[in-house]
C-alpha cells in the first residue's frame, strides 16, 4: 500500500511518504508555510507508482493521502493544497471523519481526545501487543497509557519546553526567556540561563517517570514506555528507564490506522 501519512500538528506538519508499506521519505515543514508544503507534496506525490484504471486505460497514481489533525485551519489549507495542486483528496481520521478511530476510548468526552495522541498510542500497541505508556513531547507534552486489552485510559497533559519557557519569562520580570532546551552539562545551572535550562529538561524527565510509575501501580503491571516527539531526542540520554525512542510516531499510527481500516472494509 503507498500512502502519504499527514500528521498536522500545533506547530509543525509532518509528511511521511510509503510506498509497498516502507517508509520512503519523511518532511517535517512549518504549517503555515504553504509553498514548502506543496513542494513536498508534489515530490512525494510523484513517487507513487501508476496504476491503470478506467474503461481507457487511464494511468492514475496508486496511492492515497491520510490525514490527523488537530488543528481544523491547517486541515483545510492542506485539503484545499492538495486540490489544486494534485487534484486528490485527503482522507481524514477521527470521529464522524473519512476513517474512524482504531482504537476504544475510555475516557469522559473521547471526541476531544486529540487524534495525535490515539495514532501514537495505536502504533505504539500495534507494536508492543501489551500495556503501554506513550509520551510524545511536542508543543504540549502528552503522557498516555494504553490497556493490555488495547484500550485507550487517558493520561496527562504538560506543558512543551518553549511554552514552559514563556511562561517563566513573560510572569517573573527579571527571568530571560532561553531560546531552546538543551541537555545539560551538569545538574546544577551555573548561570540564570543554565538554571531555567535545567529546570525544565529535569521536570519532563521527572515528569514522565513518575507518571509512568503512578501508572503502573493503577494497572498492577510495569507497562513498556514509549517516547516520541520533536523535543524528545533532547531528554533521551537521561532516560534509561523508557524503553523505546521512536521519531515521529503519530505518522505510523496513521498508516496503521488506515490499513485496519481497509482491511475490515474486505
Amino acid at each position: 500500500m503507498n500512502i502519504i501519512a499527514v500528521d498536522i500538528g500545533n506547530t509543525n506538519i509532518t509528511m511521511a511518504l510509503f510506498i509497498d508499506d516502507i517508509e520512503s521519505g519523511i518532511e517535517k515543514t512549518p504549517g503555515g508555510d504553504l509553498t514548502k508544503l506543496a513542494e513536498v507534496f508534489k515530490t512525494f506525490w510523484e513517487k507513487v507508482p501508476f496504476v491503470k484504471s478506467g474503461k481507457d486505460n487511464e494511468k492514475k497514481r496508486d496511492g492515497f493521502i491520510v490525514a490527523a489533525s488537530v488543528k481544523p485551519q491547517w486541515t483545510e489549507n492542506v485539503r484545499q493544497l492538495v486540490k489544486e495542486q494534485l487534484n486528490e483528496k485527503i482522507l481524514e481520521i477521527g470521529f464522524g471523519k473519512d476513517v474512524p478511530l482504531p482504537m476504544e476510548l475510555d475516557v469522559d468526552e473521547p471526541k476531544k481526545v486529540g487524534v495525535d495522541r490515539v495514532m501514537c498510542a495505536y502504533a505504539a500497541y500495534s507494536v508492543v501487543g501489551d500495556a503501554a505508556v506513550v509520551a510524545d513531547f511536542g508543543t504540549a507534552v502528552t503522557i498516555d497509557l494504553i490497556r493490555a486489552d488495547g484500550v485507550f485510559l487517558g493520561g496527562t497533559i504538560l506543558p512543551g519546553f518553549e511554552a514552559c519557557a514563556d511562561a517563566l519569562h513573560r510572569y517573573a520580570a527579571a527571568l530571560p526567556k532561553i531560546d531552546k532546551v538543551q541537555t545539560p552539562k551538569k545538574p546544577f545551572g551555573k548561570n540564570t540561563n543554565e538554571a531555567i535550562n535545567n529546570g525544565l529538561y529535569y521536570s519532563a524527565i521527572g515528569a514522565l517517570e513518575t507518571i509512568s510509575r503512578l501508572y503502573s501501580e493503577q494497572i498492577g503491571t510495569w507497562p513498556q514506555t514509549i517516547a516520541t516527539g520533536g523535543n524528545m531526542p533532547i531528554i533521551k540520554n537521561d532516560c534509561d528507564f523508557v524503553d523505546s525512542f521512536v521519531a515521529d510516531l503519530a505518522v505510523k499510527g496513521i498508516v496503521l490506522t488506515y490499513k485496519k481500516f481497509i482491511e475490515e472494509k474486505l
